[in-house]
């Protein structure tokens, strides 16, 4: 049974106003436990919107999210279940910090839970362990952590939940190389250690393309494509008409087939070209 289904999920923004929009227009799709979903669209496409939806933090304004096979909004107990199971860390995560210190931010979700305090340190550790912060923090304020370590500390109270599924909006925004790659090998080894569903939410084809298992393409509110990395990358011209692109690798893959060279461009990774490369180059009989 997949994890989350969507059915005909359409959600307009001030009815009745003169700012009415349609945000998200008839979506239906379902996630499996375990996968790695990549969303992408241009800004203003419903990426955001649809999220929300996925915890109950939207109603729809009509169609249905069912989580492990239950209506969202069928009693406040479900949503509020739906609020445990699915965790969602905003576009720049560190804006929700709050507490007095590292630790209890971490803390306040499972607090609120209802856990003992036994299982409340227990998780705060564990999660601090996922995303690379020490406990040598615990006791800082978290407005003394540099801005890499304040998106790793919130991060670590949304994962100190323990949900079945993460879902992370634009988390690699603003953040320099360094704090860019650190939060994305944070991704990859919580998705391998756990075998938990991740939903990423990112303007970088890249990172979508480097370990997403299938991506979803918004546009104008609708679900435009929803398939595997290859077969959406593979259409170029679709992604470009819509505002997007295709990874860098991939472009550079596209320009040496223009160039006369016989390679591949349903490439999308560096380990991908490097091994087409190589394929391109021991077919000339040449020593690599």
């Amino acid at each position: 049974m997949p994890i989350i289904e969507i059915e005909n999920l359409t959600y307009i923004y001030g009815i009745g106003t003169p700012f009415e929009k349609k945000a998200l227009d008839d979506i239906s799709l379902t996630v499996e436990q375990g996968e790695m979903i990549g969303i992408i669209g241009h800004t203003g496409s419903g990426k955001s919107t649809l999220v929300q939806h996925l915890n109950g933090l939207f109603k729809p304004s009509s169609g249905k999210v069912y989580i492990n096979g239950k209506d969202i909004w069928e009693s406040k107990k479900t949503v509020r279940q739906a609020r445990f199971t699915v965790g969602l860390c905003f576009q720049y995560p560190e804006y929700q910090l709050f507490e007095s210190t590292v630790y209890k931010d971490i803390a306040f979700g499972p607090k609120n839970m209802g856990l003992d305090e036994a299982e409340i340190d227990k998780r705060v550790r564990a999660a601090a362990g996922f995303v690379g912060l020490s406990e040598d923090v615990f006791d800082l304020s978290p407005f003394e952590l540099s801005g890499g370590m304040k998106r790793r500390a919130a991060i670590a109270g949304v994962i100190a939940l323990e949900p079945e599924v993460l879902i992370l909006d634009e988390p690699t925004a603003g953040l320099d190389p360094m704090g860019r790659e650190t939060i994305i090998n944070m991704i990859k080894n919580y998705r391998s250690d756990t075998g938990k569903t991740v939903i990423m939410i990112s303007h970088s084809m890249d990172d979508v393309a480097g370990f997403c298992d299938r991506v979803l393409v918004m546009n104008k509110g609708k679900a435009e494509t929803f398939d595997t990395v290859k077969n959406v990358f593979s259409d170029s011209e679709k992604l470009v008409s819509l505002g997007l692109g295709v990874p860098q690798v991939t472009r550079i893959m596209i320009s040496l087939k223009k160039r006369g060279l016989d390679v591949r461009t349903d490439v999308f990774t560096f380990e991908q070209a490097k091994q087409e490369l190589v394929r391109l180059l021991n077919g000339r009989g040449k020593a690599i």
